[in-house]
Parts: structure tokens; sequence; C-alpha cells
């Protein structure tokens, strides 16, 4: 992640609330990821050693990694988790790497997840409509799943925002970019 700060050593106040709310609900969610672990652990002692089989639980593990995903992109992209291809952008200036995550997040990111968020909402509605359930274990609990589509495309969207903030804000020269953390090339 390339951090930022201004003169007095912290960041403007709407980056700290919109970053605060991604940090928290991405620090959260890594947990389930530990629960998701565990009964994926339970699941195969439970089959192997025991004989039972549960679609149940089975199901359970793809909604909370479907739930880890969604809820965490943009945990992930403000942390500077994603794919990257920095053949040039790692020896960029501070303002050269500004500029190209600006054009990215206004060009890119922004668009997606908003055409994402948008025509996810009558789909996510319809199922809502029906209160759609998973056919195979019966869990009521598709509609929900589905939310997340919306949810993901808002946090997304609101981390979107914060980077645009920042960006703008290094190349007007208000606040410092520290070196980007990406691993060297050998």
């Amino acid at each position: 992640m390339t951090t930022t700060r201004n003169a007095t050593g912290q960041e403007p106040a709407l980056l700290r609330r919109i970053e605060g709310v991604i940090e928290t609900l991405g620090r959260a969610i890594a947990w389930l990821t530990l629960a998701m672990m565990l009964v994926q652990f339970a699941l195969v002692v439970m089959r192997y050693a025991l004989g039972i089989h549960s679609m149940a639980m089975q199901e359970s593990v793809m909604y909370m990694h479907a739930v880890v995903f969604m809820l965490g992109a943009a945990y992930t992209l403000r942390h500077d988790g994603h794919v990257r291809v920095d053949i040039f952008y790692r020896r960029l200036s501070a303002k050269g790497r500004a500029w190209i995550d600006l054009a990215g997040t206004l060009f890119l990111l922004l668009p997606v997840v908003l055409f994402i968020g948008l025509g996810s909402l009558a789909y996510v509605a319809s199922s809502w409509a029906i209160l759609e359930r998973s056919s195979d274990a019966n869990l009521p609990v598709i509609y929900l799943l589905k939310s997340l589509i919306p949810l993901m495309s808002l946090l997304l969207l609101m981390q979107g925002i914060a980077l645009s903030i920042r960006q703008v804000l290094i190349l007007r020269g208000r606040l410092a970019a520290l070196e980007p953390e990406h691993e060297e090339v050998l």
C-alpha cells in the first residue's frame, strides 16, 4: 500500500473515515477465513472418518468464501493487493504513480464498479422477491448472498473515491506519498 500523510502527519478526515470503515470490515472479514477453514476441516473429518456428508455445511463453505471475496475486495484494494503489472510503475516518481492510479481509478475502477453495482440491482431484487433458496441444501440465504454484489460495489466505490482524493492531494503537493511496498523482481 502506498501511504500518504500531510505536513501534520495526519490524513484528511474524509480519507480516515472511508478507509477506517474499509479497514475495520476487512479485518473482521479476515476472521471468516478461519471459520471457513474449520468448517472445511470438519467436513473432511466427517466424510472420511465418520462417513457423514452435510450438503448444508458444504454450501456454507462456499457462502463464506463468497463473503470473504466480495466484502474483502475493497480492503485488498486499500492495501494495493490486487494484481498489478508494474513494469514501469515502480520506477516512476510519486506523482507519476499518482497520475496512473488516478487514471486507473477514474477510467477503469469506478466505471466497472458502477456497472456491476447498478447492473446487479434487478438481479438481487428478483432474488429477494422470491426469497431464493438453495436447491441442494435448501439454505434460505441465496438472496442474502446475492445482496453482497451491490454491497461489494458500494465498498469498492467508497475506496475508489478515497483513492481518487488521495491521488489528487498527492498531485497538488498536499500529501506526500511513501514508496509502494512491491516485491522486487530478480
